[in-house]
């Protein structure tokens, strides 16, 4: 496989990661946000406008387990050791600057996952036990 080719694999599996994780975003983080700051009725209003965030909360189990799984094979793919660049100099600036745009999406996903992850496993329980 030619590196431009390996490049655009690279690229195109980080930009899928972000989607597949701000996915995990939209299901659960935005609505326990949203009713968190009293926006209950707004939540209800999403629910019933775009009724996949419904199954996308039913199945949020899927929904992480999918995108973490996309976040590790991301991360792989982006700080595996032997990656290469051309050697053209000015394939290998392009090449120098997609690695470096990859790996602020690549973060931008891991806290997009994060926030989710939060939202959607950790704030109830900890919001009961710091009430307890």
């Amino acid at each position: 496989m030619s590196v431009e080719r390996a490049q655009v694999k690279s690229s195109g599996v980080t930009w899928l990661t972000l989607f597949a994780s701000t996915g995990t975003l939209i299901c659960c983080a935005l609505p326990i946000i949203l009713v968190t700051l009293g926006l209950g009725a707004t939540v209800a209003a999403l629910t019933s406008a775009f009724s996949f965030l419904i199954t996308l909360s039913q199945h949020k189990i899927w929904v992480f387990t999918f995108s973490g799984a996309m976040l590790g094979v991301s991360g792989w793919l982006l700080y595996r050791p032997g990656r290469l660049c051309p050697s053209d100099p000015e394939l290998g600036a392009l090449c120098e600057k997609a690695h470096v745009w990859n790996r602020r999406i690549y973060w931008a996903s891991m806290a997009i996952w994060g926030i989710g992850f939060f939202a959607a496993y950790l704030a109830l329980p900890l919001r009961i036990w710091l009430e307890s």
